[in-house]
């Protein structure tokens, strides 16, 4: 039987979970379902590892077990009432591992439109750096069948996720900047202010809200107004998600849910809402920032007039 070098699975099942998960972030859409797919992933792993003959790299193995994971669960879900596909993956700017490309939203939005398998071809190949042989393996494939899907996953995710070039990073300084405006914006319920860090091309889109869509800058303020509130009634704290900036939110003291900021240097592109019901596996950051935030037993938000500055300053 194989070792892996560290000497033991879980040494090496370790040193891989934080690709494991995005990986099948990747393959699935939601955090939370990724995160039980690594479990099951380590489950499958230790039921095997005697068996496993050292033919392939462990690392080489543990994915292989992991895409085939989630296409057995994408099959299951194609049996059950459809229920949106995407959620926010919080991502750190420490974070070596993960590639903030790899995660961005239009790109993992992109991923829904291929076919599962098609899918799994290209992140095994393009993301992960597999060779034919090897993705033909992990998929049961073979290497021309393998090329074929990879030609078609690339046709067809330049159609709807095409590359985007002028998009800025999470750490940049103007993408803090408008971070920091957006989130005072909303604490103080300023539509003016809101309306200055929008793009012309501006969109809001709120996810498992069919219809809500709000393209352009007019239409994202016609959108947005009547829920600004009055202001203190919104909180929020700075984080990252997908590798963008984003924003962790109260409303009324009650944690409401993740914005995750697309945005260029003429301002912000896309607003991509999650309400709570879709950020399954992020309660650990909402209790750090309530920490951080000074809140009281009860996790209410007590955000300052400097809040959002500061929250940036933190982030980074």
């Amino acid at each position: 039987m194989g070792a892996p070098a560290t000497g033991t699975l879980t040494e090496a099942f370790e040193a891989e979970r934080r690709g494991l998960l995005a990986h099948a972030y990747r393959m699935l859409g939601g955090f939370h379902d990724a995160e039980d797919m690594v479990q099951e992933t380590y489950v499958r792993a230790w039921r095997g590892w005697a068996a496993f003959e050292g033919r392939s790299s462990v690392r080489t193995w543990l994915y292989r077990i992991a895409t085939n994971v989630c296409l057995t669960v994408i099959e299951d879900r194609a049996r059950r009432p459809p229920v949106p596909e995407i959620g926010p993956f919080p991502t750190d700017p420490a974070d070596l591992v993960t590639s903030r490309e790899s995660v961005r939203l239009a790109f993992v939005a992109g991923l829904r439109h291929l076919p599962p398998r098609q899918r799994a071809v290209l992140l095994l190949r393009e993301v992960l750096a597999f060779s034919a042989a090897e993705t033909g393996e992990a998929l049961g494939m073979t290497v021309p069948a393998v090329k074929s899907a990879l030609q078609r996953a690339r046709a067809r995710l330049a159609e709807v996720a095409p590359g985007r070039d002028d998009l800025l990073d999470a750490s940049s300084p103007r993408a803090r900047d408008l971070l920091a405006a957006y989130m005072a914006a909303w604490e103080a319920s300023d539509a003016d202010a809101f309306r200055e860090v929008l793009r012309a091309d501006a969109a809001i889109d709120p996810v498992g809200s069919p219809g809500s869509y709000a393209a352009g800058r007019e239409a994202c303020l016609a959108f947005a107004a009547p829920a600004m509130g009055a202001p203190g009634e919104w909180r929020m704290a700075a984080t990252e998600a997908n590798g963008q900036p984003a924003v962790l939110t109260w409303f009324r003291d009650e944690p409401y849910g993740v914005a995750v900021l697309t945005v260029a240097e003429e301002g912000i592109v896309v607003v991509t809402l999650f309400a709570i019901g879709f950020c399954g596996g992020w309660e650990a950051r909402f209790a750090a920032a309530c920490r951080m935030r000074h809140v009281d037993a009860q996790g209410v938000g007590v955000l300052g007039g400097s809040g959002a500055a500061e929250g940036v300053r933190r982030m980074v």
